[in-house]
This record gives C-alpha cells, structure tokens and sequence, in this order.
C-alpha cells in the first residue's frame, strides 16, 4: 500500500497556485474535506489552498488506519500527517492552518512541533479537553463519555443521526445535519470508537502554553460541544490568542455559518 501522505489523504491544491502564502484547511471529527467548499472560495485568489481527508474518515484510508491504528489512538497522529503533509508540498512558513475541533488541535500540536512551519493558526471550536475536571469545565462528566461510547455500540446509526443533529444544531437546515450523518456513517463504528476516545480521553490543556504563532480561536455563541468557557480558557493560555465569538450556534460554524468565520478569519489575517 502508498505510503505517500498526498495519496493517503487524497490531497488536494486549490486556488491561486502561483500565490506565496497558503491556507491548510484540517477536518473536524467525521467528515471529508468537501465541508470546507463554502469556506475557501472566500481565499481562493490570494491563497494556495490545501484540502485533505483524515486517514480512517474515507473509505480509500480506512484500511490504512487499521494497519496503524496505534498511531491515532491520541491527536498527535493527526498532527503528524499535517506535517508530513506541508512537507509534502514544501510549504513555507507563510501558511495558516484553519483546523476545526479535532482539526483545531491538531494543528495546534503541529505548531508547536514544528513552530516555523506556520505563520497563524486559525481555531474553529477548539478543546483541549473535552472532560470536566477540577476547576475546569470542559462540558463532559464522565457518565455523558460512557454513555456516548453506549449508545455508539449499540445503534451506530441512529447515534450517527443523534451527533449530528447536536452538531450542526440546524434544525431549518436540516440538509446539513443530514449531510455530516452520512459522512459519519461511513466511519466503521471501531474506527469512531477509537477516534472519539483520542479526542474525549485526552488533556492538551498543558500544550497551549507551548503555542508560539499568533492565533484565533472562532466560537460559536452557542455549541454543544464546547461550551464558552474553553473558549475563554484557549484565549486565556495561549500566548498570543485573539477570540472571535461569531453570530453563529453548533460546533461546524463553518459549514452553518461560512460567512461569519469568514470574516472572522478576515478581520485575523488583514
């Protein structure tokens, strides 16, 4: 099998090839990288855009993930595809990564990795912990993660169905909600099982001190998934960290919403 990363997760450049700043594009939890289209025609002029799918999130990588499924049992595999990735096509450091939720982290941890890799880091409902701990609210109590992983191996469909209505949060859209069910279900229910326990398991919160590029948290006034406050808490332990709570509810504001994160991401970059 490739071990190409291009390959691997189907890459794709877009946009204005001939530009010398990039925009790096990482997927959330569950979809392909189609859920970014009314995002990127927004930069398409001034950017190399860079668009790919998780290994494990399409069926061309799937068996790839099973064969390396230890290297994603944390978020730091994925991070590690995105440098191979940049690396892959030489991108310089003028690049900004724009990576939502499990995305987010991912190129956050790659930032700090490989800290000339990137000028700007754009995060899109980011959590560095999705598990309530002393002091700290991350949304989660340790009986909702145990029945999400229930109700995942007991009926994955209508679980499937379930996130993604909290998720886009939609209900006067509800082709969108119907769209991101249909690009989880497509994910083997063993293969989610260990992708949610990389996200929901995991602590990050250390890491944001380490972050040494500019960046933007993006939050939805209202998420499910990510409550306010580790919003606040991001812009609060990165360094350099501006927040942008946009007129915009659920965790894919980006799907829901493109034009509020537009301007968002505008406003950060200009």
């Amino acid at each position: 099998m490739a071990t190409d990363p291009l390959a691997l997760n189907n890459v794709t450049v877009a946009g204005n090839l001939k530009a010398a700043k990039s925009m790096v594009f990482v997927n959330g939890l569950g979809y392909d990288k189609s859920f970014w289209n009314r995002l990127t025609p927004a930069f398409a002029d001034d950017y190399r855009l860079v668009l790919f799918d998780h290994i494990g999130s399409v069926a061309s990588n799937q068996a790839y993930f099973r064969e390396n499924q230890y290297r994603y049992l944390n978020v730091s595999g994925y991070a590690a595809d995105l440098l191979e990735i940049c690396t892959a096509l030489k991108l310089g450091g003028h690049t900004i990564a724009v990576g939502h939720s499990l995305g987010a982290m991912a190129a956050l941890l790659a930032s700090i990795q490989a800290p000339l890799q990137f000028s700007r880091l754009v995060l899109i409902g980011a959590s560095p912990r999705y598990a309530d701990a002393e002091g700290y609210r991350g949304g989660f109590s340790k009986e909702n993660i145990a029945a999400t992983y229930t109700a995942l191996q007991h009926d994955y469909l209508d679980w499937s169905k379930r996130l993604a209505s909290l998720a886009m949060a939609t209900p006067d859209k509800v082709h969108l909600a119907n769209a991101f069910a249909e690009t989880l279900a497509r994910i083997p229910p063993e293969m989610m099982l260990t992708v949610l326990c990389s996200l929901l398991q995991t602590d990050h919160r250390a890491d944001l001190g380490k972050v040494r590029v500019p960046t933007l948290a993006i939050q939805s006034r209202q998420d499910y998934f990510v409550p306010l406050g580790v919003a606040e808490y991001i812009q609060a332990h990165i360094p350099d960290c501006q927040l942008a709570v946009i007129d915009a509810v659920g965790h894919l504001p980006h799907v829901s919403a493109p034009d509020e994160v537009i301007a968002a991401i505008n406003h950060f970059v200009t």
